[in-house]
């Protein structure tokens, strides 16, 4: 069993505030001419030092095409930000001079470029500004060490003990993957947080289907189907990180562990400090890997996984103080079968990738890790991410906050988001992850229902061969594989069914259509998406049953739960629904906040469409309103149009008491503040500053 307590509460990758310049400065664009370059140094954060430089050159330039040329223009950007001479630092101590030397090609396009030294914060602000400058330059960034989630790990008193029915340990202990319907679990507890995978079961397994784990690789265990460990990858290139002989990857994703307790690493005040405490290996790859599927099922040992009839896919990008942007995007350009250069092709492509890892600052369209996000999603792969584990707004982490992520916060075994969870527009789904202390509270007595269990490593560096250890771990990193792994539910079920596989839209879609809506309501200024996922409904709704007449993919609108970070591209239509009941005196419906522009649609009894609908609501930019008076009672579907692309758009219904701010009769003419876009049966109208978009309605 796990004998130690190693509180791994924060994510913990490059934790700093966006670098103090100009309003410009933090990846705005920069005008050279009539040529646009784009720059972020929200990852940099004071007493760290960086060497390592991703930079994306415009198509049809000469850097693009030649790696010399690249390496040179960089050459230029140094001596523009003085960094060509020698120099001495604060405390007097000597500065080389700078020079840039060309690494290699990503997978997304771009370049890696190092410098000959490290350089400070404000070195590298620096010089990445005047990289930006150059007109042939579309977007820079340093390579930021990425760590995975800094999870709450069980302490010894509450890890497993005894052996009963197949799966011993699954009907005590894992409280995560059962019927969320307040029966009490192993410990005698409501359980009102689980994700309902025992009943999808029934449906599916996953067979046929591939989830990439990227992270510290994995181990064997008696309890554990490693059969894909061989034919991952190891996609760490620097040897100190890797912990191996030399630079470079290697076949096989094993966890030959991560641990920072010894030297060299514990010396290093960059991979070991107040944030990041001294540790053993984590074997966190190993954990997140058995949750979302490769923890051996229905054997009659240990525990369960997921979705236990598919195929994990371990890549190893995680190792001694983390891992690297420019390994982990390659590696997830890989997992979905793109090209990597110098790598053989993929034999086992994954329609799931799961990423358990991250670190603070932002990511734009632009970014490294949304270009190998886009990739992947291109190739068919849903990738799945943690929101992070810093109780703060997911929009500031990356890859959390990327676009076509789907970011996953945490819930405890009450429902109620956890303590240490992010939040936020861009999370787009709830699962469990583990509330740590009873009651799911921010402090307290430690209990077991605060944890998810799974097989996990014993060894304090290397790995112990074939163990049959069991763990506990708290965090965004456990509720991510519980999406990944429902996904793979999902997709397996239409494989079975002669069905084709859905796309990453499809597939969110249903994921928060299908959604649970917590029994403990979240806090409006903290939403965590649409609900905990619910892996027998999503299921179920991937091969058509208990599908919906009016849309089948429409995503349910609940009494106070924000439906934050929807996004859409021009043109495309996303339909969400709510039940009205009867003796309702009105309903309205808004829509608020977000980039671009969308038009609002309603209709009672069958999807809303540009050219069928009872209500509509248009006007430029994202702030649309409807307000019915006394409608009847019913199912409406709200549709939202993209006529410009759009994202960070919020979908709230909520209750109210009274019958909708101004609203018309349905008898009667509008108000004059009403503008008419619909039958004068309805009113639509400028929703005041502030206001969500929700759908509200009320009974006298």
């Amino acid at each position: 069993m796990t004998k130690h307590l190693g509180l791994k509460g924060l994510l913990a990758a490059a934790v700093a505030m966006a670098f103090a310049m100009p309003a410009t400065a933090a990846g705005a664009p920069q005008s050279q001419g009539s040529t646009t370059a784009r720059f972020d140094v929200s990852g940099l954060q004071d007493g760290v030092s960086y060497d390592r430089f991703i930079v994306t050159y415009r198509d049809g330039s000469t850097q693009a095409v030649q790696s010399g040329a690249a390496a040179q223009a960089v050459g230029a950007a140094i001596d523009r930000a003085g960094l060509n001479r020698a120099a001495r630092s604060l405390s007097g101590a000597p500065l080389q001079a700078v020079a840039a030397r060309y690494q290699r090609k990503l997978a997304i396009g771009a370049d890696l470029i190092r410098t000959s030294r490290k350089l400070d914060r404000a070195e590298a602000a620096a010089l990445i500004e005047q990289i930006a400058a150059d007109p042939a330059v579309a977007y820079v960034e340093p390579d930021l060490l990425r760590r995975a989630v800094r999870d709450i790990r069980s302490p010894d008193a509450l890890s497993p003990a005894t052996f009963t029915p197949n799966d011993p340990y699954y009907a005590k202990y894992q409280w995560d993957l059962q019927t969320p319907d307040g029966a009490a679990d192993g410990f005698g507890n409501p359980n009102w947080g689980g994700s309902n995978v025992n009943n999808a079961w029934d449906l599916a397994d996953g067979t046929g289907i591939v989830i990439a784990v990227l992270d510290t690789g994995i181990t064997t265990h008696v309890d554990v189907d490693t059969t894909l460990g061989d034919a991952g990858y190891d996609f760490i290139t620097d040897a100190y990180v890797s912990g191996r002989d030399a630079d470079g990857r290697v076949p096989g994703g094993w966890d030959i562990g991560d641990w920072t307790d010894t030297a060299p690493w514990v010396n290093d005040a960059q991979c070991v400090n107040a944030n990041n405490p001294a540790e053993p290996s984590s074997w966190h790859g190993t954990h997140v890997a058995s949750t979302a599927g490769a923890e051996r099922t229905n054997n009659g040992v240990g525990m369960a996984g997921i979705a236990h009839g598919a195929k994990v896919l371990p890549l190893r990008v995680l190792g001694h103080c983390g891992g690297y942007d420019s390994d982990i995007n390659d590696a997830i350009v890989w997992a979905a079968g793109g090209s990597v250069s110098g790598l053989p092709a993929n034999s086992h492509p994954a329609q799931v990738i799961n990423l358990s890892l991250g670190g603070r600052g932002t990511c734009t369209a632009s970014s490294a890790a949304a270009q190998a996000i886009g990739k992947a999603r291109a190739l068919g792969a849903v990738v799945v991410v943690s929101a992070g584990n810093s109780n703060a707004d997911a929009a500031g982490y990356s890859p959390a906050g990327c676009p076509g992520a789907v970011a996953v916060a945490a819930t405890g075994v009450t429902s109620k988001r956890a303590y240490y969870s992010n939040y936020g527009s861009v999370v787009k789904i709830a699962a469990p992850g583990g509330g740590v202390y009873a009651n799911d509270a921010s402090s307290g007595s430690q209990a077991n229902d605060g944890f998810v269990w799974q097989a996990l490593n014993s060894g304090k560096s290397t790995p112990v061969a074939n163990d049959s250890n069991y763990g506990g771990y708290a965090g965004t990193s456990q509720a991510a594989p519980h999406v990944s792994g429902t996904v793979a539910l999902m997709q397996g079920a239409r494989l079975a069914a002669d069905l084709p596989l859905m796309s990453p839209d499809e597939v969110l879609g249903v994921l928060q259509s299908t959604a649970l809506a917590p029994k403990v309501t979240p806090s409006g200024s903290q939403p965590i998406g649409a609900g905990i996922v619910d892996a027998h409904a999503a299921v179920t709704k991937a091969v058509g049953g208990g599908g919906d007449p009016g849309d089948p993919t429409a995503i349910a609108l609940s009494n106070g739960v924000s439906l934050t970070g929807q996004s859409g591209s021009a043109g495309a239509s996303k339909v969400y629904k709510l039940d009205v009941p009867a003796g309702a005196l009105g309903l309205s419906l808004r829509t608020l906040g977000g980039t671009g522009d969308v038009s609002l649609y309603v209709k009672q009894g069958a999807a809303a469409t540009a050219a069928s609908y009872d209500f509509k609501s248009a006007h430029p930019g994202n702030n649309e309103s409807v307000v019915i008076t006394r409608p009847a009672a019913g199912t409406y579907y709200v549709t939202v149009v993209g006529e410009t692309a759009y994202s960070g758009v919020t979908v709230r219904r909520e209750a109210g008491s009274s019958s909708g701010h101004g609203a018309p009769s349905r008898s009667g003419a509008a108000p004059s503040h009403v503008r008419m876009h619909t039958p004068p049966t309805a009113g639509c109208h400028r929703r005041p500053a502030g206001w969500p978009l929700r759908s509200e309605w009320s009974i006298p």
